[in-house]
């Protein structure tokens, strides 16, 4: 038949194979692209350069900011390093690790997103010249983690305590963040709205401390007005109108219930038939969902609540009874702004209107009101006693404009979060690279032969901070860079770096520029292990997908018409 015909020319093939001897069997699929050895590791540190030289002008107060198109055509303003390489687009594996550093530590401390990135390229790169001595990739990474240590433990004698019932300091701390931002023209104003929605949100109970921006510090954004108009509300505002217009807009000492339940007649988990004989049985079945929608509006009524707020729907009949009781609705409002009422107003979210206690509402608001802001209404729960969260609400020229003073926020915010739960600090302005720098340099004179040139390295690689802010000002970056080391050889004058604005050595202490010791920790920390994983990879297997699988049920559909053949057999 053809198709033992066509079976032939494959079985000589394979006779043929076995006779040869010595032929390479092929384990792997030949479409999969290897790189192996020195070239693997070549590439990682290419990689690893490329990302860091991408980011590296965005460093310091003298920094340039990047425009990316997004996907969608939307434009993105920034010269935050995780938000920039949240929007590039990368092909190669060791760049896509570098890109999640970024995002890591942009979540553990918010801030060093730019440095991590710089420093751990560097590290990269400064392991080429001692691969091409044929040192082992692995001694390489254990004098990088040898330094790490010694690196910490310099980093502990340079840290300082904070006081933090001192405002004036707290200050000059998030303008260390701030200063090196867009922002940086409105920096005063900046931070005053990140201290009053940190201290806001700061939960001390009985030792274990709370803070917890993302959840309880919400920033709403709404375009038009001046950014001096920015404010950190004393209570919560959320985007909704009420769902009646006969209803109160404005309530002053309002007594607030939050539900987590409709006020409708209940539907029917799974779908349900009903058959019915006469008319009489509709209007009874009627007539009870009436009675139901009533009942649940006489157990809120019971209670007098000036407010209801439910995360479900208000049906008509229940819109009707609430407004004749006087009291004002919203519904479906998101989960997390109920939370946040509840936080702010000392309200208790009730699940079902049967368990409405006394004690469930909420009594801590001073004023509601329901306001219209260009062709939007908003609500407003403000003044409230003590409230454990709060609204930060930005205005600004454009959207653009708004997003990146939202970013900036979220990193000011989060180092005063760093800093409310570990308070120390080091100096800025390369100072503390430069002494740890320093310390590494003269202590790899006393370490093993083989872990020396990692070791030095690794303290050589911290320079590159100093130098990135000098080159971005556009100073003398040898000389100035020489004085600074001049200047920590003696191993006193810890707190001299460069003024990232003019270009000159400075004293940090006299400037006032200090960072989080958690941030400069988790910066190095990160850097140096990322670096450490990258240098241990020897093999890279890029492997392409397997083929369509459309084509297989096509396969199987039937066999060819009997004295023919099938005509896909060949395709």
């Amino acid at each position: 038949t053809l198709s033992s015909s066509r079976a032939k020319p494959v079985e000589r093939q394979v006779i043929m194979s076995s006779r040869m001897g010595g032929t390479p069997i092929m384990v792997m699929n030949q479409q999969v692209q290897r790189e192996t050895g020195r070239k693997a590791q070549m590439s990682n540190i290419a990689a690893g350069k490329a990302v860091s030289e991408i980011i590296r002008t965005t460093l310091g107060p003298r920094s340039m900011l990047k425009m990316l198109l997004d996907p969608m055509g939307g434009i993105v303003m920034t010269n935050d390093g995780n938000s920039i390489l949240r929007e590039v687009d990368v092909s190669h594996p060791a760049a896509k690790s570098m890109i999640e550093l970024s995002r890591a530590q942009d979540e553990e401390v918010g801030d060093g997103t730019t440095s991590v990135i710089v420093l751990a390229g560097e590290y990269l790169n400064l392991a080429a010249p001692l691969l091409e001595r044929q040192l082992h990739p692995t001694t390489i990474c254990n004098g990088y983690l040898k330094a790490l240590d010694d690196a910490v433990a310099t980093l502990d004698k340079v840290s300082r305590p904070v006081d933090m019932a001192d405002t004036e300091e707290l200050t000059r701390l998030v303008q260390a963040c701030t200063g090196t931002k867009f922002i940086s023209q409105f920096s005063d104003m900046l931070i005053q709205l990140s201290l009053d929605a940190v201290k806001t949100v700061f939960l001390d109970d009985g030792g274990r401390k709370e803070l917890d921006i993302k959840r309880y510090a919400k920033v709403e954004k709404i375009p038009g007005g001046n950014l001096e108009d920015s404010r950190v509300l004393k209570g919560v505002m959320i985007n909704k109108d009420l769902v009646h217009a006969k209803m109160r807009r404005r309530i002053e000492k309002p007594r607030v219930l939050l539900l987590d339940c409709t006020l409708e007649y209940k539907k029917n988990e799974s779908q349900t038939n009903i058959e019915m004989t006469d008319d009489q049985a509709w209007e009874e079945l009627l007539r009870q969902e009436e009675e139901a929608v009533k009942e649940v509006c006489s157990e809120i009524i019971a209670f007098s609540p000036d407010v209801v707020v439910t995360e479900k729907g208000v049906s008509d009949l229940a819109q009707h009874y609430l407004v004749k009781a006087g009291i004002s609705v919203l519904r479906r409002v998101r989960k997390t702004d109920n939370n946040r009422i509840a936080r702010a107003c000392g309200a208790t979210i009730v699940n079902r209107t049967g368990e409405i206690q006394e004690r469930d509402i909420g009594t801590g608001c001073g004023l509601f009101e329901c306001t219209k802001i260009g062709d939007e209404w908003f609500t407003w729960f403000v003044d409230c006693d003590a409230p454990k969260a709060c609204s930060v609400v930005l205005r600004g020229a454009n959207k653009d404009v708004l997003n990146e003073v939202e970013r900036n926020l979220g990193d000011a915010m989060n180092v005063l979060r760093t800093i409310y739960l570990d308070p120390r600090v080091v100096p800025g302005g390369g100072a503390t690279e430069m002494a740890i720098a320093h310390a590494l340099v003269a202590g790899s004179k006393t370490q093993e032969p083989e872990l020396a040139g990692p070791y030095r390295a690794a303290g050589a690689a911290l320079e590159v901070i100093p130098r990135t802010l000098l080159e971005n000002c556009g100073a003398d970056i040898i000389r100035v860079l020489t004085q600074l080391r001049a200047k920590h050889a003696s191993g006193t004058n810890v707190t001299w770096g460069i003024d990232g604005e003019k270009g000159k050595l400075a004293d940090m202490s006299e400037l006032g520029v200090w960072e989080p010791y958690a941030v400069k920790a988790q910066t190095i920390k990160t850097a140096v292990e990322t670096a450490a994983m990258l240098l241990r990879i020897d093999e890279i297997v890029s492997g392409t997908h397997k083929k369509d699988k459309k084509r297989a049920p096509m396969q199987q559909q039937g066999a060819p018409d009997e004295g023919g053949d099938d005509p896909r057999a060949d395709a």
